[in-house]
């Protein structure tokens, strides 16, 4: 049997006001130890949005942290999805509990993307409308599917991709955290190759970006902060009509430690 290769990954978030919203109801989150990241898009009244995306930050990556460092250490991708569905259902008791008993959160609620990276595997698992793309070889592909009524009309043949990306009807999600007793939180699998590079994002950044716009940026040979950087200034340059964030996950062969050592010696010798 082929071995698996050994990846190293290297992370990176960024989250913005934008040009237009007063305040940020975005929230990311990335657990370098456990190579798992997070985004997650608030809704509702004044604050309660990002309320709701704080809470879903906070519950699902304390749980999940624990849990990878303990238990969940040697777990397969399929006990991984077990673990984030438990969290995500005990982070959306917990954001609907605060909406039920605080009038000021009522109604409030959020989209979530969250991965995890275990060797050569993605586990992936989104509600809503935020999404996750990645960068292979030269072509850019949106891994996450929408849940979203425009989705639902492209999917019946109702709308066309291109009348969609122009509706007004955009930003209408049909799943979200914290809005109903039960939450369905669709959760697949991804080989990882080294070289891949993943994009998570909110609909800020891509309402305002396409996806010839966004591979145009993916493809830059700079430094991963400065990638992201520069897909939320664009974002800004085009309008920076919400907000905008992204989480960056880049992928790579690990260098074989046997391999440094005796680079090192050669050095070491000849010097």
């Amino acid at each position: 049997m082929k071995p698996l290769p050994m990846l190293s990954y290297e992370f990176c978030a960024l989250t913005d006001t934008g040009r237009v919203r007063s305040n940020n109801e975005d929230a990311v989150a990335i657990h370098e130890t456990v190579q798992m990241v997070i985004l997650a898009d608030g809704m509702g009244g004044y604050n309660a949005g990002e309320v709701a995306a704080g809470m879903a930050i906070t519950y699902i990556g304390t749980e999940m942290v624990r849990w990878l460092q303990g238990d969940g250490s040697a777990a397969s991708p399929s006990d991984v999805r077990h673990a984030l569905e438990a969290c995500v259902d005990n982070a959306n008791h917990a954001i609907l509990g605060a909406s039920m008993s605080n009038p000021q959160y009522l109604g409030m609620g959020t989209t979530l993307v969250v991965g995890v990276f275990r060797d050569d595997r993605l586990i992936l698992g989104h509600i809503g409308d935020s999404r996750c793309y990645r960068w292979r070889e030269g072509l850019l592909r949106q891994i996450t599917r929408d849940h979203s009524w425009l989705q639902e009309q492209i999917d019946l043949g109702l709308l066309t991709p291109a009348q969609a990306a122009v509706s007004r009807q955009r930003n209408l999600v049909t799943r979200a955290l914290g809005v109903d007793v039960s939450v369905h939180i669709e959760i697949n699998e991804f080989l990882v190759e080294p070289g891949d590079l993943f994009i998570l994002c909110s609909d800020g950044l891509t309402d305002m970006l396409s996806d010839a716009d966004l591979a145009e940026l993916a493809r830059m040979p700079i430094a991963l902060q400065d990638k992201a950087a520069r897909m939320v200034a664009m974002a800004n340059a085009m309008g920076g009509r919400d907000n905008i964030s992204v989480v960056l996950a880049q992928t790579q062969l690990a260098q074989d430690p046997k391999k440094r050592g005796g680079l090192m010696a050669r050095l070491l010798r000849t010097s």
